[in-house]
């Protein structure tokens, strides 16, 4: 739904939500989780800690509002990257493309969620943890149509199910991503994204395709 759509009330409602999951991300990324109290997050939002309240029941609801709606933006990011027309490898390659500046756009929350789903509660841990996972297992089922296609096309070999290529190129994209975000002077993202997709298709591209 279009946020303009909305009464004025339910506009300020939403604003004044977003701005505390602001204000709770900038000072999370700083602080960590266990080192910030919900009277810091109203403060920095610059609401009364009752009005807090009004929208999240303690820190824990507050945390896992943030990582799921973060979350959301991302999904809705890379299926609309595999939603584009075109070439499968050139859809594939905006999809690593747009992973890449999801992930540099959002820094502070991705470094967020890598050490914190290391160290908060397990409660936390499991309800993020099943939430997350079953949206990504579902856009992974997206992605794997984009590979069904380039095989049933012939622009691909068979080389291993759809959802194993779509799961395959997932973690490779991870796996350079996290190592940028761990050094990004040696590992810089913008050098190797070509280089991740040139090796994952490297064995994957039919031979009369490579040729063109």
């Amino acid at each position: 739904m279009n946020p303009l759509s909305l009464p004025r009330r339910e506009r300020e409602k939403l604003r004044q939500r977003e701005d505390m999951l602001a204000a709770a991300l900038e000072l999370f990324s700083q602080k960590g989780y266990h080192n910030v109290s919900m009277h810091e997050i109203a403060l920095k939002a610059e609401f009364a800690i009752g009005t807090l309240y009004k929208f999240f029941r303690n820190k824990e609801d507050l945390y896992k509002a943030l990582v799921l709606e973060q979350s959301d933006r991302f999904h809705d990011a890379f299926e609309r990257a595999i939603e584009t027309p075109g070439d499968e490898v050139e859809i594939l390659r905006h999809y690593v493309r747009t992973k890449g500046e999801m992930f540099r756009a959002n820094l502070p929350f991705i470094r967020l969620y890598i050490a914190e789903s290391r160290g908060v509660g397990y409660n936390i841990k499991a309800g993020l943890t099943d939430e997350v996972r079953k949206r990504h297992y579902e856009f992974l089922e997206r992605l794997a149509l984009v590979f069904d296609s380039g095989i049933r096309r012939n622009r691909f070999r068979k080389v291993a199910s759809p959802y194993q290529l779509a799961v395959a190129l997932d973690t490779v994209v991870n796996a350079f991503l996290l190592l940028w975000i761990e050094a990004p002077e040696l590992h810089p993202y913008q050098d190797t994204e070509n280089a991740v997709l040139d090796i994952f298709f490297e064995g994957l591209i039919a031979r009369d395709f490579a040729q063109e």
